[in-house]
């Protein structure tokens, strides 16, 4: 099958693209850098601009048998100015809309679209059980997901299949958030963040992987899905978790005002607050995790 991959240089698409291939997929990844010279690459970069219009790019999605949209700035790389807010919704919005076009006036449109989404979506939700039937929250992060499931939901064409993927916390010590926290473990200075009552909800990397393929291959699976672990935890004991993991104590709390002071709105945001989302329609589709525990998850991360 041929699948085409927009974001498919960061920390997600690239062992993305790696694993399809594998499992022998031909891979086509949508970037804003240069195509590749002659020779045969794999996976094919293909440049395009996702600007919300379509462009000679858009052949490579016509006759795809999957595409999947994780196109969009960081959240997390710089403070949120307002210019850096808007950065952040257009560059989901467009790139989302840029898709949908290219899928709408495809002659053979994909037989599945997977577009990113997170569980920002929900909003901030204490110790409330958050499934897929959840109604958004009101927050930035919850209006940039409503636009951007919304564009995604244009594609409107009864041969596609959609899935708005809402991603957790992705864990890998390659890349995301992950590698970020260990300084002050390893340092024996780890602990808790704010009160480490909130809910972070997460999922292995080779979890989330396997959640894509699991999509492209099973056509039961529509609309939102969580791509999170069963077992989501507390912040307190995902610290504890950590601590464990390293061999390290984590008994030191950062103080949300401190938190508050460095990063601003981002900090209330992404580390003082959270959801306890459950993949509730992926475990009733049947699929099964690997890593349903954060344990068992941080002890096979660290454990080369």
């Amino acid at each position: 099958m041929s699948i085409v991959i927009a974001g498919g240089t960061g920390f997600l698409g690239r062992p993305l693209a790696t694993r399809l291939i594998a499992e022998g997929h031909d891979v086509v990844i949508l970037t804003r850098g240069a195509a590749q010279p002659g020779g045969v690459a794999r996976p094919r970069l293909v440049p395009w601009t996702p600007d919300g219009e379509v462009g000679p790019w858009a052949a490579e999605i016509d006759g795809a048998g999957a595409v999947i949209n994780l196109a969009g700035v960081s959240i997390a790389g710089h403070r949120w100015t307002a210019a850096h807010k808007q950065r952040v919704l257009d560059s989901r919005v467009r790139a989302t809309r840029s898709i949908v076009a290219a899928i709408r006036r495809a002659s053979t449109p994909p037989s599945v679209f997977i577009s990113g989404s997170a569980v920002g979506y929900y909003g901030p939700h204490a110790d409330e059980i958050v499934t897929e039937a959840t109604a958004a929250g009101a927050d930035f992060l919850a209006g940039v997901c409503v636009q951007w499931e919304a564009a995604a939901n244009l594609t409107a064409n009864a041969s596609t299949r959609l899935i708005c993927l809402r991603t957790g916390l992705v864990l890998d010590k390659s890349g995301g958030a992950l590698p970020q926290m260990l300084p002050p473990f390893r340092f024996g200075v780890g602990g808790p963040v704010g009160s480490g009552r909130q809910y972070w909800p997460w999922i292995h990397y080779d979890d989330w992987l396997a959640l894509v393929l699991w999509i492209i291959d099973t056509p039961a699976v529509s609309g939102p899905l969580n791509a999170t672990a069963p077992v989501p935890v507390p912040n307190a004991d995902f610290a504890r978790a950590l601590g464990r993991a390293l061999g390290r104590p984590a008994l030191l709390p950062t103080p949300a005002l401190a938190l508050r002071l460095l990063l601003g709105e981002m900090a209330d945001a992404l580390l003082l607050s959270g959801q306890r989302a459950l993949p509730a329609k992926a475990e009733r589709l049947g699929f099964s995790f690997r890593y349903p525990r954060i344990d068992d998850a941080l002890r096979a991360i660290f454990a080369d």
